[in-house]
């Protein structure tokens, strides 16, 4: 079952595109805005995305270019204006297709379904979003806002154990026990060090870090602000 990210601030049309597409066989996750969104990110891997372009905070635009920057969802925008100028726009911003309103619910059903075969002709790598960071679960790489970072084979693992469920406080024996398979001499302070490496690396502060926390006596957690 794929599973589609619909967002939308329409309150009445949001659930009549959200009931025909279950009814379709989809499990469709709604947001009503990017931050709504974001948090749905985090918890699901998200097999295709109908983006409203009018959306409250946040445009549909600017939420297209971080979703399309953090890996290769597939992407539908929706929006009431129909201008020829608005379409090739969506599409020059990593847009995969364009659906004006008002549109049949049976179209936007067929768009849905060829997009996710081509999309599966090539299968998306497992992209993990949290808070700035894009990480490629496969080829071991992560950008922060886009932007490429090298990292050690034991920053790379701490980073995943601690984004796996952002929030959740994981001790340093845990994590430890994540690093110990590829040093010899892994020590509790080796966790320290790392987190200390990583900070500098992904936050714009490292001494006053919003995303790696330390929880005084016990680890670490990753919090999305």
């Amino acid at each position: 079952m794929a599973t589609l990210l619909l967002v939308e601030d329409d309150e009445r049309l949001a659930p009549l595109i959200q009931r025909h597409l279950k009814e379709s066989g989809f499990d469709v996750r709604w947001a009503r805005n990017a931050t709504e969104a974001d948090k749905i990110m985090l918890q699901a891997q998200v097999d295709l995305a109908i983006l409203d372009v009018m959306l409250p905070g946040e445009d549909g635009l600017s939420f297209c270019r971080r979703l399309r920057k953090g890996g290769d969802t597939g992407i539908i925008m929706v929006t009431a204006r129909g201008e020829e100028s608005d379409r090739i726009m969506g599409l020059s911003i990593g847009a995969d297709d364009y659906l004006a309103k008002p549109f049949s619910l049976w179209e936007l059903e067929a768009r849905v379904k060829a997009l996710l075969r081509r999309c599966a002709k090539e299968p998306a790598r497992r992209i993990r979003n949290a808070g700035p960071l894009a990480i490629d679960l496969e080829q071991r790489t992560v950008a922060v806002e886009g932007s490429r970072i090298d990292l050690t084979r034991s920053e790379f693992d701490l980073l995943a154990q601690l984004t796996s469920e952002p929030g959740m406080v994981f001790t340093r024996e845990r994590l430890l026990e994540t690093i110990q398979g590829g040093e010899s001499e892994a020590f509790d302070r080796a966790v320290d060090t790392h987190v200390s490496n990583l900070r500098r690396k992904i936050e714009s502060d490292p001494k006053a870090p919003r995303y790696l926390k330390t929880v005084w006596g016990v680890g670490y957690r990753f919090e999305i602000p």
